[in-house]
């Protein structure tokens, strides 16, 4: 299979906001492509979307040299197989290194293994792992944060709270999700939805979760089972060393962040909490761990190895956010995962506020074994995820 044209260009995000997609066209017509999403709450230590800027990283993908792209693909591409190695990967980093985003590359990087998936005839799951399981899904019900805007004048501080169906099938998670969902909606009395999909409350974090568990109790009495997630995303509201809320107003130091964390999770029972505190304080993370849920790692580890290694060292998580464009490259991605793996951490591959109907993720976290995968649970583009998730574990069980 021989690459005739790689295309970069311009797409619009669910916001409606500029994102890239990259199409790499071989014989035949036949189109492989990827279009990134964006973030909207990033950390500081996220990399860069785009070199320079987006029409930048357009024109230099644009520019690649077909020839010289064929003769990786030839001569690397048969081991791509073999996931520790990513030679093809490597080879295309080198010939691209400081001249893309992280946007960019995930994008141009997803597309190149979409098609040697299907030269090898194989899905791009298959063509990653030999594993058979499934992520479970985690849904975004109820924003507040920088997601979502104020219903009221107010809106609750944490960014996200999710629910995560505990079923013995994807399609009965899902089912589980969109019903806690529906049900959330009408107990808030909320017409309108965020960036996610989440519904948009003036409710304070308490009173949010106080229906959650309403929820959840109302569920379990259908023999249905569900668990309630935060995005708490701490460092959107911690300035001056204070995490500053607004609903109600409060301002509370370091030590009494810990203590007011720990008293949710045990007033509410908490499977999952993300970015508790601000993205320096490994230590504080530490603090809570053995509190009985996840205590997950987001804009403290960027998906960066580096930063994982860190987190690993102190001891501060047992679960940690995999966002493929948070870091760009593919090779690091991979890296995360199995060094979060090898110490037992928990991971969560994840969309992000601003996306498209690609579904790559769900590939990937199916590929590399991931344990959850966060998408949101309304929405064309957030179901485009769980219904190509559905469609695996479906071609899994016919297997």
């Amino acid at each position: 299979m021989k690459i005739k044209k790689v295309i970069a260009k311009q797409v619009l995000d669910s916001r409606k906001e500029p994102t890239i997609q990259v199409i790499i066209k071989t014989g035949f017509f036949r189109k492989f492509k990827t279009s990134s999403p964006e973030g909207k709450s990033k950390g500081e230590y996220e990399t860069k979307s785009y070199a320079k800027n987006l029409e930048g990283d357009i024109s230099f993908i644009n520019s690649i040299n077909i020839q010289e792209l064929n003769n990786i693909v030839n001569k690397y591409g048969e081991k791509i197989g073999d996931v520790e190695a990513f030679s093809i990967l490597e080879n295309i980093e080198e010939s691209v290194k400081n001249q893309i985003g992280a946007n960019s590359l995930f994008a141009l990087e997803a597309s190149l293994l979409k098609m040697l998936a299907y030269k090898n005839d194989k899905e791009l799951y298959e063509f990653l792992g030999t594993g058979k399981k499934l992520p479970r899904p985690v849904g975004n019900a109820i924003g507040g944060g920088l997601h979502s805007k104020e219903v009221n004048g107010k809106n609750p501080d944490f960014q996200e709270f999710l629910f995560i169906g505990d079923s013995k099938t994807i399609k009965e998670c899902v089912k589980v999700n969109n019903l806690a969902y529906k049900l959330t909606g009408e107990l808030l009395n909320s017409k309108k939805i965020n960036d996610e999909g989440a519904w948009e409350t003036d409710k304070t974090n308490e009173e949010v979760l106080d229906i959650m568990n309403q929820i959840q109790q109302e569920l379990k009495q259908q023999r249905k089972n569900i668990v309630i997630g935060l995005d708490v995303a701490a460092s959107s509201f911690y300035k001056n060393m204070i995490y500053d809320y607004k609903n109600p107003p409060q301002k509370i130091n370091r030590t009494q962040q810990i203590k007011y964390i720990k008293e949710l999770i045990n007033k509410y029972g908490i499977y999952y909490l993300e970015d508790p505190l601000e993205e320096n304080d490994f230590s504080g993370f530490r603090d809570l761990i053995g509190k009985g849920c996840f205590i997950v790692g987001d804009d403290l580890t960027t998906t960066n190895p580096e930063r994982l290694k860190k987190a690993i060292k102190i001891k501060s998580i047992n679960a940690i956010i995999i966002k493929p464009n948070q870091i760009g490259s593919l090779i690091k991605t991979k890296q995360v995962i199995d060094l979060a793996k090898k110490y037992k951490i928990a991971t969560i591959i994840s969309h992000r506020s601003g996306e498209t109907k690609d579904n790559t993720i769900a590939d990937l976290g199916v590929g590399w074994g991931c344990d959850f995968i966060k998408t949101g649970i309304y929405g064309k583009v957030r179901k485009s995820k769980l219904k190509r998730l559905m469609k695996i574990e479906k071609r899994l069980k016919k297997s």
